[in-house]
Formats: structure tokens, sequence, C-alpha cells
């Protein structure tokens, strides 16, 4: 049987091992292409909130609109409607004048631009068929650095990949699973330094140094904090879980599902169902809703976005602890010409 040099070094390069992790890498790969084709490729409007201050014909009649690209709650007036929108209650709002022809038509351009184009197109099709005009306000516009109101979606995803490649790197160089409890909690306190000065880096380059996101630096700060460590702390925990497939799995729940169906590109409502319906629950969606609330909407609607944080990290820390690989008490076996217990001498 002849020896072939080539295919030894190669089964020694390439082995079995190396093989599955590649195949892993080709599943992420064309999960991260379904994802953000499946996601993006034909954004359509579906039953946005908007509130009505007017007749409840008119909700009614914007709630049966082909498609159903509109969900229309009737308010009592303008001031409740533009409440509304301000508490994140409602992506637009439709203010009917009942002392003339020209309606008012309350968008936020801050929630994102995809949503507010959408609700701009509904209410001015609607006002057409109506044989009334309409003039559009919108109540909480985007800075005049953060154009589309993007900004929020990509300071997330750096926070985002800040976190979970930081606790990549602590597996790398010291094994995927950390070798104990005790270690598990040294790599989640090396996090949270790591955290603040991410959040912190993060808050200077959108506010002092661009001008995309200003006015609320130590809160832009804390959130930083908050993201950078449930990502970071969500990855040790995979990794106790599954090793080296962990940061994979970190990939997946961060990058493959979470930032298409964060809202940041195009907003949940503009998205199909699977994306619109996981988007709320994941870090990468909470945080960008986290970001925009507080800095366009006076801290409205934090509570969801915060708890969805505080769960993903409390249990990334918990998961870490629980499943961390516990050191071998077991007796050594013995060698150097012990048989067994017998030839132990005290």
């Amino acid at each position: 049987m002849s020896h072939n040099p080539f295919a030894a070094e190669l089964r020694d390069a390439v082995t079995p091992r190396a093989v599955l992790l590649m195949a892993g890498v080709l599943l992420v790969q064309l999960g991260f292409l379904l994802s953000y084709v499946g996601a993006f490729h034909h954004p359509d409007a579906h039953r946005i909130p908007i509130a009505v201050a007017g007749p409840p014909r008119l909700a009614h009649q914007l709630d049966r609109l082909h498609g159903e690209p509109v969900r229309a709650t009737v308010v009592h007036d303008g001031a409740a409607a533009r409440q509304r929108v301000l508490r994140r209650e409602a992506q637009g709002a439709y203010v009917v004048n009942p002392e003339g022809s020209r309606d008012t038509l309350l968008v936020a351009s801050a929630a994102g631009s995809s949503v507010t184009g959408a609700v701009r197109q509904v209410g001015e099709r609607f006002a057409s068929v109506q044989g009334r005009h309409l003039r559009v306000v919108d109540v909480a516009p985007a800075g005049d650095g953060d154009s589309g109101s993007l900004s929020a979606f990509y300071l997330v995803v750096g926070w985002l990949v800040g976190g979970y490649l930081a606790a990549s790197m602590l597996g790398v160089t010291a094994g995927a699973r950390p070798a104990s409890r005790h270690r598990a909690g040294i790599r989640i306190l090396a996090l949270l330094p790591y955290a603040a000065l991410s959040g912190l880096g993060g808050a200077i380059i959108v506010d002092p140094a661009l001008g995309a996101l200003t006015g609320h630096f130590g809160a832009l700060w804390g959130l930083g904090t908050l993201v950078v460590f449930t990502a970071g702390a969500v990855t040790v925990a995979l990794q106790a879980l599954f090793g080296v497939l962990g940061i994979g799995l970190a990939v997946v729940i961060f990058v493959v599902l979470g930032n298409p169906s964060s809202g940041g590109a195009y907003q949940v409502h503009m998205i199909p169902p699977f994306w619109r319906d996981v988007g709320p629950w994941l870090p990468a969606g909470a945080g960008v809703s986290a970001v925009r609330n507080t800095v366009y909407f006076h801290g409205n609607a934090l509570t969801w976005p915060l708890g969805v944080l505080g769960v993903w990290a409390a249990a990334g820390v918990v998961l870490s602890l629980l499943f961390a690989r516990e050191p071998d008490t077991r007796v050594p076996a013995l060698r150097s010409g012990y048989g067994g217990p017998r030839d132990l001498r005290f």
C-alpha cells in the first residue's frame, strides 16, 4: 500500500474537529444570508399602531385598508394623540380638523425612516380618498447628525460586537469552557470594566465627537455598559454550555437574528412576522429601542427594553456559574510502581 504524503499532511492539518467547525461556520453564514435577505427584501407595513383624533368611523376605515397597514386607536383630541406618539404607544396620529378640510398627521421620524414613511404614505392616501388635505408634523424628529435615525442601531451593534468578542477572547486565551465556577466568576467580573469603558467610548463617539446622539451622555454611557455586559455574559454562558461552539451561537443570537429584527434599518412593523415577533425579545432590539427612547422620547417606554437586557444579563451570569466545569477532585491515578491502594505506605 503506497503512502501518500499529501493525504497524510491533509489529515493532520484539517482534523475532523476542524471540518465540523467549518460546517458550523457555513451554517451560520447561510443563516446570516437567510435572515438579512428574508427580513429586508420586501418591507411592508403591517398593523402600524396609530392614534386617531376624530370620529370612530375614520378609525374603522383605516383598520379596513387593504393589507391592514395600520391599527387605529381613537383618542379624545390632538393633544392625546401627540402624547401617544411621544409615549411610544403609537407610531403616528391622524388628527381631524372638525372646522375645515385640512387635517394633521403627526409622525416621529426619530423612530425610524421606514415606519415614518409608511405612516405618511397611508395618511396621505387616506386623506386624498376622503377629499381632504393633510399637513404633516414631525413631533420627534431625528437629530441633524442622525440621518434616518440609524445612529442608535449602529451604536448598539458596535456595543454588542464588542461584548461578545471580548468574552470570546477570554475563552480563546484560557479555554472556551471556564475551568471552574470561580474562573467563570472571574471572567464575568472582568467584563464589567470592559463594558464600562466600551459604553463610555460609544457615548463619547456619538455625542461630543460626532454629534449624532446629543444631550444624554450619562444615560448612553449607562445603557452601553448594560448592552456590552449583557452580550459578554451571554457569550460566557454559551461557552460554558457548548465550548467553542458557544461563540457561533452568540453570533447567531446577536447578529444573525438580532440585527435584522432590531428595528434599526427597518422597524418592526415593516418586516415579516418571524423577525417582528422575536425582535423585541432580543438584546439588539431592546438596545435600539432603549437608545432611541432615551434620546428622542424623553425616556418613555424604557421598562420593556431595560427589562429584556436585564433578564439576558442575569441569565448569562447564572448559566455561566451553573454550567462552568468544576475541577476533578478524584484521587489521581497512582504512578511509579504503585499497583493500587495496597501499595500505599503511611
